[in-house]
């Protein structure tokens, strides 16, 4: 994946490492015409691949590098925190969660390590998902 990114010659863009110097604001963000999310999902504890194994690979200038928190965040999560600051929420007034638990029957459970975005006090995740995880015949 990492190898097409370069072949689509976006010109414009961030991208996205719990790494990064700065934290985005709305004011960076719409600098910006792309995102792209590196450290999101990976190993728990995360094993900072995005500025050896992306960034510079890509050859992007340090200062179009920018973190939207440390902690690994889940694919859907960190597109709606760079929406949400886009549309201009300030990211230190975000409220998450670390970590969550879907009790898949009486019996078991899978636990997500990564953060969530709490929305009306609860974390946001696809129904599709949790479906997904309740189906899956094992872990």
């Amino acid at each position: 994946m990492v190898d097409l990114v370069p072949k689509l010659n976006l010109k414009n863009i961030c991208v996205l490492d719990p790494d990064g110097k700065e934290t985005l604001s709305k004011k960076s963000a719409q600098e910006y015409q792309y995102f792209l999310f590196g450290g999101i999902l990976g190993n728990d504890p995360p094993q900072k691949r995005t500025g050896p194994e992306l960034t510079s690979r890509l050859n992007i200038n340090p200062k179009d590098v920018y973190n939207i928190g440390p902690k690994q965040m889940s694919t859907d999560t960190a597109v709606l925190v760079v929406k949400e600051i886009n549309d201009g929420k300030e990211f230190h007034k975000l409220q998450f969660k670390d970590g969550i638990c879907i009790e898949i029957n009486d019996s078991e459970a899978v636990d997500l390590p990564y953060r969530y975005r709490m929305v009306e006090g609860k974390p946001w995740l696809s129904p599709e998902l949790v479906q997904f995880l309740k189906k899956r015949k094992s872990f």
